[in-house]
């Protein structure tokens, strides 16, 4: 009996769709009350948005981190100008609703302040605080997302000294953190996005141990989403410090969404590309999740536009429950 109501009920979804055109067959659909073949066809051919499969049904937030190069003249037919609408695309195109970027100048910023409509931003200039210099920005869509608090501070030995320059990083470099409240699922969380130093591996390793130290003070056993170039691969020191080592008065180790994902890795397992080819063994932008927070899908996209991409970076994409599954 229950085989025979199995079966049945597989059968009814499965021609549920086809019921709509094919309204004269209904010998077998006589017998279903209309108000049930109404609900069937409703849930099994309209689109639903992404959610996780449980009860409360909480959406996921698309999180990215994408280095978008700087505007450099140089560059030729890759500098700026001629990628812009590309970057913009993209994230329009993949759905992300917060985008953490690296190598983003403030005309830049502009740029995509007008390509992407619904979108804000948070983030200063690494050189003065304001407009000079790389800005470590996050990007968000303020129909999913409310901004409660932000701020940025330096990767030196004084973080909060605009302009700062730490150990033996070329350049200066900078953190920018935002508080967020998900419009729909109620959950708070801190999102930080960074860019690590190209040259000083004493500055990459610093620069996150005072990451970890600085997310105890920012967001004490709260949710958490780190995105960033990182200049570093899972091998390097920097990493390990991130995500492994036991650090005194540091929030605990964060977790690579490459690794944790529920569902497999789709996408190149490297992120660089000099705008050539994406080279092996380069995966070096990530998206990272405090251990109270879940990501089940992650992806490095490798979009491109009749072989050219739009970044010399390959952007990262993660499906995230920063409050893991608990309604709030």
């Amino acid at each position: 009996m229950i085989a025979r109501g199995a079966r049945y009920a597989y059968n009814l979804m499965s021609h549920a769709c086809i019921m709509r055109t094919r309204l004269t067959d209904r010998p077998l659909w006589a017998r279903v009350p209309a108000s049930i073949l109404m609900s069937v066809l409703l849930a099994g051919c309209q689109r639903a948005p992404v959610t996780v499969a449980t009860a409360t049904s909480i959406p996921v937030l698309r999180t990215m981190s994408f280095n978008i190069r700087y505007n450099t003249p140089s560059d030729g037919v890759n500098a700026w100008p001629n990628r812009k609408v590309w970057v913009a695309d993209l994230i329009r195109y993949h759905g992300a609703d917060v985008i953490g970027v690296q190598e983003a100048l403030a005309p830049m910023l502009a740029d995509l302040d007008t390509l992407l409509p619904g979108f804000a931003r948070v983030g200063v200039g690494r050189a003065d605080g304001r407009m000079g210099g790389e800005y470590s920005a996050i990007l968000y869509r303020t129909d999913r997302l409310e901004m409660l608090d932000s701020g940025t501070f330096w990767l030196s030995p004084t973080p909060s000294v605009a302009g700062s320059n730490g150990w033996d990083a070329a350049i200066e470099r900078v953190a920018t953190w935002a508080r967020f409240r998900d419009r729909r699922s109620g959950c708070r969380y801190l999102h930080l996005n960074t860019h690590f130093d190209h040259i000083g591996e004493n500055a990459r390793q610093q620069s996150a141990r005072l990451i970890r130290e600085r997310l105890a003070v920012l967001a004490p056993g709260g949710p958490i989403v780190v995105t960033g170039d990182l200049n570093s691969d899972p091998q390097s020191g920097a990493y390990r410090v991130l995500t492994r080592d036991t650090i005194a008065s540091a929030t605990p180790p964060l977790r690579d969404g490459f690794d944790v994902s529920r569902a497999r890795h789709y996408g190149p397992t490297s992120t660089w590309t000099a705008f050539k080819t994406i080279e092996p063994g380069r995966r070096i932008d990530y998206v990272m999740v405090s251990p109270n927070a879940q990501v089940l899908r992650h992806a490095i996209l490798a979009d491109s536009w009749d072989g050219r991409f739009p970044s010399d970076h390959l952007p990262v994409v993660a499906d995230v429950l920063p409050c893991g599954e608990r309604p709030r």
